[in-house]
């Protein structure tokens, strides 16, 4: 059908896609100077500005990161947001002192994606298929509570909205790719969460083309692994297993801090005056207060952006060499260092022994074996890490893997379903 609308809402990119009603789909290229082709950025910039909501005036997506850079003493600038959705603990965000719920957030980083979207999106679509993950992220995730935000963060549209789990989109985008019948594995690599589906694919023309067997997955994903390169290369230089002074006793730095510093969704809201507050508590009771100096410097200056900038900019580099350098400079702070791959990999390990874990419990719920998958199809950034695509050549061998539309697959596959007669079958 048409007027079918498939949104990959990602932690890191979302991407969105409209069915063409003929049995295809097309990915909605945004448009403007800023515009980075079907790819919006899942981030919003806040501003203090009278004639915005509320006082605050935003934009969302590489807009949103053009705004930051612009100015970014005066604004607060949000990524990753989605890994909140799940999560009881997290009630609202103080930002310029108003009270922000996620699907407060939510609303307003869509009004911008439809705003930049150049006209495709401004007829309504008569049904939205929404990707979710098959695991939320967060410790103690609450699924129903994650449903009942993205229905506030959609509610302006008034349409039909349907939840498909997000490898399931990208295993219907490459069963349309297929010639012969088959039964696939798709592990889709986001930032909040892998994720994984097995899907049995009929021949072309079948009644039933795709016919989905089982899903698995955990929250662990890109983010994690730049946490990672956080905790080894910055949190150190931050004070991280330094000590305090109180009551005559010499005591560990709480971790709390180091906790929220390496979490993208917690770090941009660390500059508050509470927060900054008891971090100059602490400096001043130190043993060595140099590094929460530091610390306190890089949030009160805004440099979230460019420090994760680089932490990513290093982990691209090392999907394609041996060793890289990592460099961040800000506010009169250096970090450098030469990272080896092999470092990188042995920070991950334990993240990637628990997604193998999980994707071997989606083959079980399946009744499934290795052996029987005839193609693997791995999608998302992180499916580019050489570590991930060696775990999946010694699983099933490396002629069965296939890769392609890392960041656009699940978008794409998303509208495809919406024009199924019985979404049923594929709604979660």
């Amino acid at each position: 059908m048409s007027g079918v609308l498939g949104l990959d809402f990602g932690t890191t990119n979302t991407v969105a896609a409209l069915a063409d009603g003929a049995g295809g789909a097309h990915l909605i290229e945004f448009a403007g100077e800023e515009a980075t082709g079907a790819i919006f950025r899942s981030a919003i910039c806040f501003w203090e500005e009278e004639r915005g909501w509320n006082g605050i005036a935003h934009e969302a997506g590489p807009w949103a990161i053009a705004e930051y850079l612009q100015s970014p003493l005066d604004s607060r600038f949000v990524q990753s947001f989605k890994t909140v959705a799940a999560s009881a603990a997290f009630e609202r965000a103080l930002i310029f002192g108003k009270p922000f719920r996620f699907e407060d957030m939510g609303r307003l980083f869509l009004q911008k994606l439809v705003a930049h979207a150049g006209g495709q999106l401004d007829n309504r679509p008569q049904r939205i298929i929404i990707g979710r993950p098959v695991e939320y992220a967060g410790g103690r995730p609450d699924p129903a509570l994650a449903r009942q935000r993205y229905d506030l963060m959609f509610d302006n549209f008034g349409v039909e909205l349907h939840y498909v789990y997000e490898p399931l989109g990208a295993a219907y985008s490459y069963a349309s790719r297929l010639t012969e019948p088959a039964t696939i594995l798709v592990a889709d690599f986001g930032g909040g969460t892998t994720d994984f589906s097995i899907v049995r694919v009929a021949e072309p023309g079948a009644p039933r083309r795709c016919v989905p067997l089982a899903s698995s997955g955990i929250g662990i994903a890109g983010d994690r692994f730049d946490r990672r390169i956080v905790e080894h290369l910055v949190l150190p230089m931050l004070g991280k297993g330094g000590s305090y002074r109180s009551f005559g006793k010499t005591l560990e730095i709480p971790g709390g801090y180091f906790n929220d510093f390496a979490d993208w969704s917690r770090l941009a809201l660390m500059r508050n005056r509470k927060t900054m507050d008891e971090l100059r508590r602490l400096q001043r009771d130190a043993v060595d207060p140099e590094p929460i100096g530091r610390m306190i410097a890089l949030i009160e200056h805004e440099q979230g952006f460019p420090l994760y900038d680089a932490v990513g900019r290093l982990k691209r580099a090392l999907s394609s060499e041996e060793h890289a350098l990592f460099h961040f400079a800000g506010d009169d702070i250096e970090i450098d260092g030469d990272v080896r791959r092999t470092d990188f990999e042995a920070w991950i390990a334990d993240d990637l022994r628990r997604i193998e874990a999980a994707m071997e419990a989606g083959l079980e719920r399946a009744g499934v074996s290795a052996n029987e998958i005839d193609r693997v199809f791995l999608t998302g950034g992180s499916s580019l890490i050489p570590a991930i695509r060696a775990l999946f050549d010694r699983r099933f061998g490396s002629d069965r893997i296939a890769t392609g539309g890392e960041l656009t697959s699940i978008a794409h596959g998303l509208a495809l379903i919406g024009g199924e007669p019985d979404l049923a079958e594929w709604t979660a």
